[in-house]
């Protein structure tokens, strides 16, 4: 039996609450893919219902993170690196496109929001702690993906970006990890944000645009490697960006 978590009961539902916990196990890679989320064991480590319990592994199906097998019950799912790639290439061309509202708005505060959220990643990148960077970065994104006043479009990034927070962590932690990624991450976002102040659409798509291909060439590159030093390239146990 593992620790119990604790949630903490703020404004936000439980089933809200519930999901974000079960999500960050998985991304963290404190529930592993293969692994089976048996409902009385996840109730007694939530201390929620039943009901709520389901509500959330539902969401999490929704989202690629969770696999329902007949006669076993919900699991972890595997990612493959195919499904990496496809997925990076989804997120670039739904980021561009967030981009592109956003500069098409002309919105002075959602602006001002973007270009705060970026000042707190480059605090974040300038302090080195990976979660804090994670933290920040997601802030940056919703910020761009609310700017782009779309809650189509901001549905859609949320479900491709469920699919790869697992892999987000690898981009910044791991030890092949390419040291000038950091300038450069901060570099890209910056061209983003200049164009969307500058009401540039075009330049903004093809800034974001940009941004998603590096970040996808470097988890790539280091799945692939991982794959060269013997693991299967069907599956996927990191987590990475």
């Amino acid at each position: 039996m593992e620790a119990k978590m604790n949630l903490i009961r703020s404004a936000a539902p439980v089933r809200e609450q519930v999901l974000k916990a079960l999500r960050t196990e998985i991304i963290e890679g404190r529930f592993a893919p293969g692994r089976r989320l048996t409902e009385r064991e996840l109730t007694e480590m939530l201390g929620v219902s039943r009901t709520v319990l389901r509500e959330s592994l539902r969401q999490l199906e929704a989202e690629g993170l969770v696999r329902l097998i007949p006669n076993k019950g919900p699991v972890v799912r595997a990612l493959t690196v195919g499904e990496a790639r496809e997925l990076y290439r989804i997120r670039e061309a739904l980021e561009g496109l967030a981009a592109r509202s956003f500069a098409e708005q002309n919105d002075p505060d959602r602006i001002a929001d973007l270009e705060r959220a970026l000042e707190a990643v480059e605090v974040a990148y300038k302090e080195g702690d990976p979660r804090s960077i994670l933290a920040a970065k997601n802030d940056f994104y919703d910020a761009m993906h609310t700017g782009a006043r779309s809650q189509i479009l901001s549905k859609m990034l949320g479900t491709v970006l469920a699919q790869i927070w697992r892999w987000r962590a690898m981009g910044l932690t791991h030890p092949m990890r390419s040291a000038g990624r950091s300038v450069e991450s901060v570099r890209n976002l910056r061209k983003v944000v200049d164009a969307i102040k500058a009401g540039d659409a075009e330049d903004a798509e093809r800034a974001a645009k940009e941004d998603a291909r590096r970040a996808a060439a470097e988890v790539l590159r280091l799945l692939d490697a991982k794959d060269d030093d013997g693991h299967s390239s069907g599956r996927s146990v990191l987590q990475t960006d």
